[in-house]
């Protein structure tokens, strides 16, 4: 039987980041760079104003006050996104401005429109400013050809702001990862139709989607399959050729109608035990011509959203060129846990803040079916394999799935 970490890290040692892609900013968020990113313009591009004013000759303005103002001639006037090359302020001259405007020649200063009578061809200035005030200088935030995104770095919304600024309409990142998503049993049914007898509503293949696309990969299948093997196999090998990784759901285990393992083990699949619980049969391979990598996961919910967090997730991020970030912390037992001798558990939990700790309570029902408890739990326990009891105040590892005080 496979520990918990040998089991990911055979998976990981079979996947392969995807090709790189230049892709729209819209289309980026979320993925990995894969080259160095430099500036292709300054910024600011160009001297411009910090506020909406004037601009002056700081020398013009000496001694300027409320109670002795200083009464200069305006000379025109810029907006912001107007050409000001054409502009020239002189000894006693100004020329209003607007907040981003380009700076005409001959101004060293901005005086803000509060400190003047907003005068439209002559203003009277009651402050005096000295040389640079209100400027904000070209290339004062980045130079032209400056590093500014690094090959690796996750996009997101600041960066995107940055790329735009720069001049970079795509980027080189890992696309995301097209994900196929089966779930089977002939006892599926879906949500909304009525149940016949030993008919259950189906619910890992939207969970699992949903999960696929918190990832922020795609999903571009997601169905149900009966116990039939020729049909499963035939069904994969369509969503081969359209996807980058296959995700199955039940059938893994050493029952009669186990359909994923029937089809599978003959085709490359490995089907191994691993020492944790939930979530104990686990499959994996790469499939097909293609050989995507297929993750047969059990079919009990909690089980299936369990080694989906555990093997799928760093799988689908490695492919992106990233490594799974959780949040974890080291908590404190709220209570009493029993755990299987030589088994990981991975329990659900209800993890707050109780002064400087982490309290966590785990869920009454542990079982792999519980799927209320699973939704009202806010995150995993990690249980040691070589831990049978845990009582309350002991540490324990904890991965939040939401934020403290909230489990929806």
């Amino acid at each position: 039987m496979r520990s918990v970490t040998e089991h990911r890290d055979a998976i990981l040692s079979a996947i392969s980041p995807l090709p790189p892609a230049e892709l729209a900013l819209a289309d980026c968020l979320g993925l990995v760079t894969t080259a160095d990113i430099s500036s292709r313009v300054p910024l600011p591009g160009f001297d411009n104003s910090a506020m909406d004013g004037y601009a002056v000759r700081a020398a013009s303005v000496v001694g300027a006050s409320a109670a002795t103002p200083v009464t200069l001639t305006v000379v025109g006037e810029v907006a912001a996104g107007a050409d000001a090359s054409g502009l020239q302020v002189g000894p006693g001259e100004a020329v209003r401005i607007m907040t981003g405007a380009m700076m005409p020649a001959g101004a060293d200063a901005v005086v803000m429109v509060e400190r003047t009578d907003g005068g439209l061809e002559r203003v009277a200035v009651t402050e005096a400013v000295e040389s640079g005030r209100s400027i904000r200088p070209a290339g004062e935030d980045v130079q032209e050809g400056e590093l500014v995104i690094p090959a690796g770095a996750r996009v997101n919304a600041r960066t995107l702001a940055l790329a735009a600024s720069t001049g970079h309409p795509r980027l080189p990142v890992r696309p995301r990862p097209r994900v196929a998503i089966v779930s089977t049993g002939d006892e599926l049914i879906p949500p909304g139709e009525a149940l016949a007898p030993g008919q259950i509503h189906e619910s890992n293949a939207i969970m699992l989607a949903a999960a696929v696309r918190t990832l922020g990969c795609e999903v571009v299948a997601s169905s149900a399959a009966t116990d039939d093997p020729d049909a499963l196999v035939a069904l994969l090998a369509d969503l081969a050729g359209r996807c980058d990784a296959l995700v199955t759901s039940g059938g893994v285990s050493m029952g009669a109608y186990d359909v994923v393992k029937a089809a599978l083990h003959e085709r490359g699949i490995d089907f191994v035990q691993v020492a944790m619980q939930p979530g104990k049969p686990q499959g994996f391979g790469l499939f097909g011509e293609q050989q995507v990598p297929i993750f047969a996961l059990p079919g009990n919910p909690v089980s299936a959203f369990v080694s989906f967090e555990v093997f799928v997730a760093p799988a689908l991020e490695a492919m992106m060129g990233a490594t799974h970030e959780r949040r974890v912390v080291q908590g404190v037992m709220g209570h009493e846990l029993s755990s299987p001798a030589g088994r990981t558990q991975i329990a659900r939990a209800v993890t707050s803040r109780s002064g400087e700790d982490w309290l966590v309570d785990p869920v009454v029902g542990q079982g792999s079916h519980f799927i209320a408890d699973l939704v009202r739990a806010n995150s995993l326990v990690i249980v040691p394999a070589e831990t049978t009891r845990m009582v309350a105040g002991d540490p324990v590892e904890v991965w939040l799935l939401s934020e403290p005080g909230s489990t929806w």
